[in-house]
């Protein structure tokens, strides 16, 4: 059995740049998602009539950001699980997981039920417990389980289109109720209600964590310059099935396909399935901008395999992000709170224009790239990161 608790390989000086670029930057795509969500009070979170740039909107919203925003961090948890149990092992591993459980019973409980932090916690005890110690031909499992689910994407695929109807249904958000009560405390109620749910049903993102786990036991995004050709492959073929698998949904939701409300489903089971492979197809994108960062910047800003780029080389938009990708967890709980302030009928009311929702979202994603920036420039982690550490290590002590 081949353990993951080995030393790293290469230099440990520096973080690789890789996935706190892809962290800070998908934000933003889930702050349109969750602004959205809260604008409309309800999912998919989209202007069933839209009109003008509304259009161009909808159509962007769907091919790039539902459905396809959260499996990047899906793939990214799954990642951190292995970096974090070769430096700290599986005992913290767990009391941290434990702890993430905690976390997202306090944020959906006071901010926002589509929480994802608890079902992190839930996947990553499973991981920890039950796949991090085993064996690199038994992680080889994770990629026919792929293969797999493309086939039954081609079939869902297949049969949407052999089934398709003309007609004049549009999309229809489903409510949630806590985005539309008329009260913080009614709110809440809820958000009780709902949050248990929501964590059951995302639970199974738990075969893209794992593809993380397996990406992350051959160091592709520490060392992209050993896996080019992969990252090549990934990007393309994960983004292409993913944009191609919304393209029918997109255009309904742009108002330019005009479809029955049996077809519209259908695409949007096609939609949802093929969202997934958004995750590594992101990833593996913001990988290959990692390497050719670090090959533009020199030796001025890399240390080690191309794609380890150290403080000195942070600069520019992109140390920004990666800032704000290192403080993922103080960024999102952050969005939570603005998206409470501006969109809660009890609270500022904006909601129900997708502009107002877009707006806003990379308003508030602009901000926390700046606070992210000027805490990293003093050494200082996100306060969610900082307290996360104190109850994991404390517990631990």
């Amino acid at each position: 059995m081949t353990a993951i608790l080995e030393t790293p390989a290469g230099p440990a000086t520096a973080r690789a740049l890789a996935p706190d670029l892809a962290r800070g930057a998908m934000l933003l795509f889930i702050a349109l998602a969750n602004a959205a969500n809260f604008a409309f009070a309800g999912q998919p979170g989209l202007d069933g009539t839209p009109h003008g740039l509304q259009r161009v909107v909808n159509f962007l919203m769907t091919t790039l950001v539902d459905s396809r925003a959260y499996p990047v961090f899906a793939v990214m948890f799954g990642y951190s699980l292995v970096q974090l149990a070769r430096r700290h092992g599986p005992r913290v591993l767990l009391r941290r997981n434990a702890t993430l459980i905690g976390f997202g019973l306090v944020h959906a409980s006071l901010l926002y039920f589509g929480d994802f932090l608890g079902a992190y916690g839930i996947v990553g005890l499973i991981c920890t417990a039950l796949l991090l110690r085993r064996s690199d031909r038994f992680h080889r499992v994770v990629l026919w389980l792929w293969g797999v689910q493309t086939g039954y994407a081609l079939v869902l695929a297949a049969v949407a289109l052999a089934t398709a109807r003309r007609g004049d249904a549009v999309i229809v958000n489903h409510p949630n109720p806590s985005l539309a009560a008329g009260s913080y405390l009614s709110s809440m109620v809820h958000r009780l209600a709902e949050w248990p749910v929501h964590t059951a049903t995302v639970i199974p993102f738990i075969v893209i964590v794992w593809l993380g786990i397996w990406a992350a036991r051959h160091r592709v995004l520490e060392e992209p310059g050993r896996h080019l050709t992969l990252l090549r492959r990934t990007a393309i073929g994960g983004l292409g099935l993913a944009i191609l698998g919304a393209l029918p949904y997109a255009l309904v939701s742009a108002g330019l396909l005009h479809a029955d409300a049996g077809t519209v489903e259908a695409m949007a089971r096609v939609h949802a399935v093929t969202g997934e492979y958004g995750g590594p197809g992101y990833v593996a994108l913001f990988g290959l901008l990692a390497f050719h960062l670090g090959e533009a910047r020199g030796q001025a800003g890399r240390v080690g395999a191309a794609g380890r780029v150290g403080a000195a080389g942070r600069v520019g938009l992109a140390g920004r992000v990666a800032a704000l990708g290192q403080r993922s967890l103080s960024g999102y709980l952050f969005q939570s709170v603005c998206w409470v302030v501006v969109f809660s009928p009890w609270a500022l009311d904006l909601g129900g224009n997708t502009y107002v929702a877009v707006l806003a979202a990379v308003a508030v994603w602009l901000v926390s790239v700046a606070a992210a920036h000027r805490m990293a420039a003093r050494g200082e982690r996100g306060p969610a990161e900082t307290l996360l550490r104190r109850i994991t290590y404390r517990t631990a002590r």
